[in-house]
């Protein structure tokens, strides 16, 4: 009976024993098929297809950062941060609201020019009406228009004159590397000049209560304390979160 014990651990050490060895034997990953070499084919189509894959790869890894700087995003993250920042609540609303609120204001925005790029790029591409080429350009299209209509022509001369290249014809003609950055500080100049007004009731609020504090010699008192309660009732009073959402989603029109 006083061996019992010991013949059950040495029974259950075996037993993990096996088990992790069989477990390792199972869990070996097997060995990843050998990739076509496409680079040293014969068929050119072959090599193009590869090529393809690795940019829509590409594409892919970069979309979020498309996301944020080749539509409203900016704009909006940046006027719902200063908010905040004209509030004073530190971190209420908390940044995933702030970020899940500017991405829907996003996508209402920008449904148009999506709907648009689906309709004209998308859809004949799938359905093998247009080729790839043909695709990028018609998609290329609506997105082109939007920024160009957001971004302001002294930020475009900008990146003219630094690039050296000439002045385009028209609207139309103007490369995406020059349009790209022109449309990422014509949105944040329209950001913070949003952002400016937000920030003149809230300062108004904060020099009246700092004010008062002081005449009444209550010098300890912290003025956030009062003033806080007081922006926060006078936001809600004025229905601030439908007053903002109309004026930011307005400013695209």
């Amino acid at each position: 009976m006083r061996g019992r014990p010991w013949r059950w651990a040495v029974a259950a050490a075996t037993a993990g024993l096996l088990l992790a060895a069989a477990g390792g034997a199972w869990g070996q990953t097997p060995p990843l098929p050998a990739l076509p070499d496409a680079w040293t084919s014969d068929q050119p189509d072959q090599v193009v297809l590869t090529l393809r894959i690795l940019l829509g790869l590409a594409v892919l890894s970069l979309a979020p950062a498309l996301l944020m700087t080749l539509t409203s995003f900016t704009r909006i993250v940046i006027v719902l941060s200063f908010l905040r920042s004209a509030l004073g609540t530190q971190q209420t609303p908390p940044n995933t609201v702030l970020v899940g609120l500017a991405l829907f204001l996003t996508l209402f925005v920008m449904h148009p020019v999506f709907d648009a790029i689906n309709t004209d790029g998308v859809q004949p591409y799938l359905d093998g009406e247009i080729g790839y080429e043909a695709a990028i350009e018609r998609s290329a299209g609506p997105l082109r228009e939007f920024m160009l209509a957001q971004t302001r022509e002294k930020d475009l001369a900008l990146f003219y004159d630094i690039s050296g290249l000439s002045r385009p014809a028209s609207a139309e003609d103007v490369p995406f590397h020059i349009l790209m950055p022109s449309f990422v500080i014509s949105e944040l100049k329209s950001a913070f000049q949003i952002g400016f007004v937000l920030f003149l009731p809230f300062l108004v609020i904060d020099l009246v209560v700092a004010s008062a504090l002081m005449s009444m010699g209550m010098l300890m008192v912290p003025p956030v304390m009062i003033s806080l309660p007081l922006k926060i009732l006078l936001f809600v009073m004025v229905d601030g979160w439908y007053l903002i959402t109309k004026s930011v989603v307005l400013s695209f029109a």
